[in-house]
């Protein structure tokens, strides 16, 4: 069975809760992804992600000086790098998810996005499952 450290992606661009949206965007488009963990040193604090920055951003006329810590999502749903590459998939069709940061004693390691499980043969029912189960959620859309 597959775990979630065989497939996660362990070179994760963070920011720190001083940085501000502007710099967060940069490096959304710099590495051409939809979220970046928030963390202090490895602790992992929060996420934003472009939907954060336009929701709670630009549609409130935030300034692109305003930290990061102030349109992120906090309350983020986990996974450790030894949950099974099926039970992950599950989770995250279930709470309608795109994007899981891995934890392993409370420090961000990695990250599993829904198109990790999707390139892995093994997954592709799980993937196509979780997919058409993920609309953006209110309370989670990471």
């Amino acid at each position: 069975m597959k775990t979630l450290r065989d497939i996660m992606t362990t070179e994760v661009e963070s920011c720190s809760p001083v940085d501000n949206v502007y710099e967060a965007a940069v490096k959304m488009k710099e590495y051409d992804v939809g979220a970046i963990p928030i963390c202090e040193g490895q602790q992992l604090l929060g996420m934003i992600t472009d939907r954060d920055i336009v929701v709670r951003g630009v549609a409130e006329k935030k300034p692109n000086s305003t930290q990061v810590t102030d349109v992120m999502t906090e309350q983020l749903l986990t996974a450790t790098p030894d949950m099974s590459v099926d039970e992950a998939a599950k989770m995250m069709a279930e709470k309608q998810i795109r994007r899981l940061p891995i934890v392993e004693n409370s420090r961000l390691i990695g990250i599993v996005a829904l198109g990790d499980l999707a390139v892995h043969k093994s997954t592709a029912d799980e993937a196509g499952f979780a997919l058409s189960e993920i609309s953006e959620s209110e309370e989670y859309h990471h």
